[in-house]
């Protein structure tokens, strides 16, 4: 089987995986043929010191085995003196770094971690990377050495940069199904869900079935449409964007298809729509969905419990612009999103969420992101 065989092997499974959390070890195993690594370890989470650390999803895994027994002793005893920890904190988004550029010379002497630690779970020659998660959150991936022991060759580090923009879209939309309470759900009982509106797709792109949450919003138009069949986007310009993801989740001379997300929106109407689109072995998921070529998961902010602004800005002492930011964010909206729905500069977002930072001693999107949905209960009794 050839190298691009076996990568898009990789994602065939990792589409499966997103539904499923138990197949991820089947996953994992692949990631190591493909790469030709000793195993995997894959952590989600949110957390600035070794103390506060709040872990959404962990999997260590070696040869398709998982070994929760590792996780939990890493996790609870030496994750908080593992020196390279705080360092891979800082490594620019994407960045692949290997385990000796984490370590200072003096601690490759006397760190438990790296001297006793790595070499039993196969890490003495790992990559390290992390990643910008949703809202806020860090997801840090580790490949654990080579099998032949030759190395990280040029050719193998390209094969493992190409495939995290997938590892973070496998986060990102697992998240969205956790949000949606739709974890391990069926591509035909995902239509049942309530909280966002699903789509099938076939090869063609046609729209073959759609919940009802996503049937109103296709039925409204003015931002999402299945004019002739076809899914489309109202606005010309996010319309050809949505064509050419559309275009790599569903190649039209086969292959493995790509997932992946964007927003849709009209000048007029507020907010964009949020969509993820996953592409899908219908037939190894259920017989109904024997036809389903890919998944559409669409999030409609608006739709999500309503928190009121004035609400957040009196309970949290925010200022009107600050309010509605920390509103935005706790829907799922990015710095970038934020930027254009206000007209104001990316920079400017940036510093507002600081200043709301500041006022509660705190240092993450994610705690800011509690603290407001932790108003909805009382959003919802006041509307």
């Amino acid at each position: 089987m050839s190298r691009q065989e076996l990568f898009e092997g990789v994602l065939a499974s990792l589409h499966e995986t997103v539904l499923d959390d138990t197949l991820w070890p089947a996953t994992s195993r692949l990631i190591d043929e493909a790469f030709e690594s000793k195993g995997n370890f894959l952590v989600t989470g949110d957390g600035t010191t070794p103390d506060d650390i709040d872990i959404f999803f962990a999997r260590f895994c070696f040869h398709g085995q998982r070994r929760e027994d590792w996780e939990q002793s890493y996790l609870k005893d030496l994750h908080p003196v593992d020196e390279r920890i705080p360092r891979i904190r800082q490594l620019p988004d994407s960045q692949v770094a290997h385990v000796d550029s984490l370590y200072t010379e003096e601690e490759k002497k006397t760190s438990l971690v790296y001297n006793e630690v790595l070499p039993f779970t196969n890490c003495r020659d790992c990559l390290n990377m992390r990643l910008d998660g949703p809202r806020g959150s860090r997801i840090v991936w580790v490949v654990a050495d080579p099998v032949d022991g030759d190395g990280w060759s040029s050719a193998r580090v390209e094969t493992v940069r190409r495939f995290l923009p997938h590892l973070r879209q496998f986060v990102q939309v697992r998240q969205t199904l956790v949000d949606a309470q739709a974890l391990g759900s069926s591509a035909t009982t995902l239509l049942e869900n309530s909280r966002c509106g699903v789509i099938h797709l076939d090869r063609r792109g046609q729209v073959l079935e759609a919940s009802d949450r996503a049937r109103d919003l296709l039925r409204k138009g003015d931002r999402l449409t299945d004019q002739g069949g076809l899914l489309q986007a109202a606005s010309a310009e996010d319309d050809a964007a949505l064509q050419r993801l559309l275009a790599r989740a569903l190649p039209r001379f086969g292959g493995q298809g790509e997932s992946g997300s964007m927003t849709v929106g009209h000048v007029a109407v507020s907010p964009r729509l949020v969509l993820h689109i996953h592409p899908v072995d219908g037939g190894r998921i259920d017989a109904r969905a024997s036809r389903v070529a890919a998944l559409v998961l669409v999030i409609d902010p608006a739709s999500r419990e309503r928190i009121n602004p004035e609400l957040v800005s009196a309970m949290l002492g925010l200022t009107p612009a600050e309010s509605r930011i920390a509103v935005l964010l706790a829907q799922g909206y990015s710095i970038a999103d934020i930027a254009t729905a206000t007209g104001r500069g990316e920079g400017t977002i940036r510093w507002h969420t600081k200043q709301m930072f500041r006022k509660h001693n705190i240092s993450r999107q994610t705690e800011l992101v509690r603290m407001v949905l932790s108003l909805s209960d009382i959003s919802r009794q006041r509307i």
